[in-house]
Formats: structure tokens, sequence, C-alpha cells
């Protein structure tokens, strides 16, 4: 895939999807999704800390990763003092770099989702952590997709991916799955004032309905090769950037090893 294509397939998508969070529903979810992540990141050290997707959101808040930078094919978004552009199914980041990566329903809008995931395991370190978010397509978000089958909006006529079929990518990419939450219950409707007075449905699904919210987060750890020696934790910090331009691979080194 060409750079030329990349504004008119994942970053077009990203960009739409971005502008859907600002809906009534989209706010709903944003906050449900952000206090899954603000759970789970503070457990997660290390140097580089990768945000793939949203890249008009801030989602790595939580982290202690002090180093966030984030994949996008804007111009000075502005989330982080890190950026790079690129393509997510060609991440122009040097391997065993990486100790966390967030796929922010980046695989829902990928061409290639698995693609997408065997550079994510290329570029994290062993033991590095992925975390996944993604739609459900056995919920009721999943049922809403259905009858908008149509639909070549966000987030409608993006690709709800299976967990099984995650799982078995993840599997087969040498991945050990470390959790698998599912949330947001409700039914996905317009207006936000019936949703939040839905509330109720997320205790219920929690309980009753485990595997039909309508999203999941997925966080899986890259396994260590038992053949291939074992870079040791304490290695010196260094770019984690490559094939950009001299302006913009400045600016990434300046951070990482400043």
């Amino acid at each position: 895939m060409s750079n030329a294509s990349f504004p008119n397939s994942f970053l077009q998508r990203d960009l739409q999807l971005a502008d859907w969070y600002n809906t009534p529903l989209g706010q709903l979810l944003g906050q449900l999704e952000q206090q899954e992540l603000n759970a789970i990141l503070p457990d997660l050290f290390g140097y580089h800390f990768l945000q793939l997707g949203s890249a008009r959101q801030s989602l790595l808040s939580a982290s202690r990763i002090l180093h966030k930078v984030v994949l996008d094919g804007h111009q000075k978004c502005g989330l982080y003092p890190s950026q790079i552009t690129g393509m997510p199914e060609h991440l122009p980041i040097q391997p065993d770099c990486v100790d966390a990566v967030l796929l922010h329903h980046s695989l829902d809008i990928a061409t290639d989702p698995r693609q997408v995931l065997r550079e994510v395991e290329s570029i994290l370190v062993p033991e590095g952590h992925l975390i996944i978010l993604g739609f459900n397509p056995r919920s009721l978000w999943g049922v809403r997709r259905f009858l908008s089958f149509r639909s070549h909006g966000v987030p409608w006529g993006m690709r709800f991916i299976p967990v099984k079929r995650i799982k078995d990518w993840l599997t087969l990419l040498g991945f050990d799955i470390s959790m698998i939450r599912y949330g947001f219950f409700r039914p996905p409707m317009g207006r936000k004032a019936v949703v939040e007075r839905l509330g109720f449905m997320e205790s219920w699904g929690r309980n009753w309905w485990p595997f039909l919210g309508g999203v999941y987060l997925i966080v899986a750890k890259k396994k260590v090769a038992t053949l291939t020696p074992i870079k040791p934790r304490w290695r010196p910090r260094r770019s984690m950037v490559t094939g950009l331009s001299d302006a913009a691979s400045r600016s990434s080194e300046g951070n990482v090893q400043g």
C-alpha cells in the first residue's frame, strides 16, 4: 500500500470515527472506554507507548510510561510531544522497541487487520503488552450494524471482528491473552438521556450476559521466544522511529533520548 492511499483508507475512517465520538452516543462510549483504560494502564511499564487510532483523543493519560507516541496522518495533532506519520500496516518503527501498544478500534477500520497485528508484534519488545479496543458483532451494537448494512459511515459501516477471531490471530502470532472485558450493554440509541437512563443494564450485563457488550477490551502479552536471547530490560534507550522525515525524526529522537 502506498502513502498516497493512506489518507483515503485508515486516516479517513479514523477522522470519521473521531467525529462520531463527539456525538451523544460516542461521548458515552468514550467515557466508558477511558474508564476501562484508566484501570489497566497504570500497571504497564517501559520506555515507549504507542497509540494507534483515535489520533484526536489522548487516551494514555493514566499510563506511567513517559514517552507516549501517536501514529497519525494528520499534521501536528498535538496529543503528545512525539508524533509519527505512517500506515498501520507498515509501521515506521524499529523492531523490538515499543513496550506497549494501544489499538483503538484500529482493527475495525484497517484494510488488513491481520497485517496490523503482525506489524505490532514485530515492534513490541518481548513481554510487551498489546491493548485492543473493538466493536463486538455479537451484541446489540452488532444488531444495529446488521440493520444498517447499507451504511458506509462509522461505526456501522466498519468491520466488527469477533473476539474469537482476534484470539486466534494473537495466538498464531505468539501472544498470551491476559484479559478480555466487555462493556456498554445498553442499546446504541441516539438520544443520550434515554441511554443514560438505561445505565442499570451495565451491571445486569456484567452479571448475566457478560459476552454481549457492545465493545471489548483485550490485553495480550508478547511471548518470549525460548530460542532467542532475551534483551535486558536495562537496555539503553534508543530512537524507536525509522524512515521518517529529518524534522519528524529529530523531534521523536529528542523526546526519546532527552
